[in-house]
């Protein structure tokens, strides 16, 4: 036999040691034929061990750990409580997010990838109910865990990069980092103008101190491999590497596969792959997609050979032909036009935020928020105090059929002493005021943390 002869047939190696970590949340459903339910992932891990990915060397496959409530108060606002908005599913999907950072930044793992459930991308910062089948957002919990444990040597703010390939926009994470000046989030989806929740436009670019770190790349439907291809290779890379960050995570949405029942792009399980290869996250979080038989057992195969460093061009899921993911030339020409756009928001972002207005030296915005699960309506004022040392002090009035008027107030990791005080002066005026039937005040370093006031 020739020395090709016996490379062709030499054992596969993971080029990247990858860590799965699994949890396809047995007890949880939204309702026992909802497209959210387990199902989505026991056919999945059917599939990667039938194609005997556990089997390669260097791939491994984990369970999570369980996030505390107090993980979950680092990032939400949670109302009445925390117990009241999330379950024991969404405590270890959130802590499978933490296990497969740790395996990363403990060294254990090079790339690491949590195949769990429920999502979370549609979660926000304040929290009343399930919206988007989303209750907690897995990746904002994910990086506030990041910041408390594996802080950089250098005393610098860890810049993280999130870069959402979901079909729908991820609102809840653009809510969440909204005026985070050392996040920067990108949101790949087919334009909300078609599709849910019907947001996720360029013009929507980050709050007063975070303005450009906010980047949304709303794509046409039927957007297929090349047109998603070409936004990584044309945007999302050129944005990164000015960036630089210093962890790159992907929130690993499927529902753009051809066969997606909820949305109306092309994308195959080849595809999700080289969208993979090209932006070599360190860390992939699943979120949502539907065609549980046909698509997500391909897909995430695909993503798992990918961030290991092996090749995906074997995958065929069933169904697949040239012309089922065939683009049209139109639908190349105007993502091309719309990566210009959105690298000009990027490189030359506008001067103040396009959503709100500056009032008594805070700038605010009224928001109306609908948990279409839940079926309760939000009615909500933000304001993000304009500070000359930071990128200021937040401050939400919030309620809802559900929850009564309710405070809350987030002094950012970074905040300054003034912002700090101010923080704590406020929360203590509203505990007096009686106003309120919850005053939160929530501190960015994880030894002061949250405290909650009854009013």
């Amino acid at each position: 036999m020739t020395e090709s002869a016996l490379q062709t047939f030499a054992p596969l190696k993971a080029a990247q040691r990858l860590g799965v970590v699994f949890f396809p949340a047995f007890d949880w459903a939204i309702a026992p034929t909802h497209p959210e339910r387990e199902e989505r992932l026991l056919y999945t891990r059917d599939q990667l061990l039938e194609e005997g990915l556990f089997d390669i060397p260097g791939i491994t496959e984990y369970r999570p750990d369980f996030a505390t409530w107090e993980q979950l108060a680092r990032v939400h606002f949670c109302l009445p409580t925390v117990g009241a908005v999330s379950t024991d599913s969404h405590l270890a999907s959130a802590g499978g997010a933490i296990r497969a950072a740790r395996l990363v930044l403990e060294g254990r793992e090079n790339r690491a990838f949590a195949l769990v459930r429920p999502p979370g991308h549609h979660a926000m910062r304040v929290v009343h109910g399930n919206r988007g089948f989303c209750n907690i957002n897995n990746e904002a919990v994910m990086v506030a865990y990041i910041r408390d444990h594996y802080p950089r040597p250098d005393g610098r703010p860890l810049r993280i990069a999130i870069v959402d390939t979901d079909v729908h926009h991820g609102d809840g994470s653009q809510d969440i980092f909204w005026n985070d000046p050392h996040t920067l989030f990108i949101s790949l989806h087919q334009d909300g103008r078609t599709l849910y929740p019907g947001t996720g436009f360029p013009r929507e670019c980050g709050g007063p101190g975070a303005l450009g770190r906010t980047i949304n790349i709303p794509l046409p439907p039927e957007t297929s491999d090349e047109g998603y291809l070409y936004a990584i290779t044309h945007a999302v890379l050129p944005m990164l590497e000015d960036f630089r960050p210093d962890l790159i995570i992907n929130s690993a949405g499927q529902d753009n596969h051809f066969t997606d029942p909820l949305a109306n792009m092309k994308l195959s399980a080849q595809g999700y792959a080289a969208l993979n290869a090209a932006l070599k996250p360190h860390i992939a979080v699943l979120e949502g997609g539907y065609a549980i038989r046909g698509a997500l057992p391909y897909v995430n195969l695909g993503i798992c050979l990918a961030l290991a460093g092996l090749p995906a061009t074997d995958i065929r899921e069933p169904g697949w032909t040239p012309q089922a993911t065939r683009q049209r030339p139109e639908v190349g020409e105007y993502i091309a036009r719309l990566c210009e756009q959105v690298r000009q928001v990027y490189f030359r972002p506008p001067a103040e935020p396009t959503e709100g207005r500056a009032e008594d030296g805070w700038w605010v915005r009224a928001k109306h928020i609908f948990y279409d699960t839940d079926m309760l309506r939000e009615q909500q004022q933000e304001g993000w105090r304009l500070c000359p040392d930071c990128s200021g002090l937040g401050r939400w009035e919030t309620s809802s059929e559900r929850v009564p008027r309710s405070f809350c107030l987030l002094a950012p990791r970074h905040a300054c002493p003034r912002c700090r005080a101010l923080g704590r002066e406020l929360a203590a005026k509203a505990r007096k005021s009686g106003r309120y039937a919850h005053v939160l005040l929530l501190e960015g370093d994880s030894a002061a943390g949250a405290t909650e006031y009854a009013g």
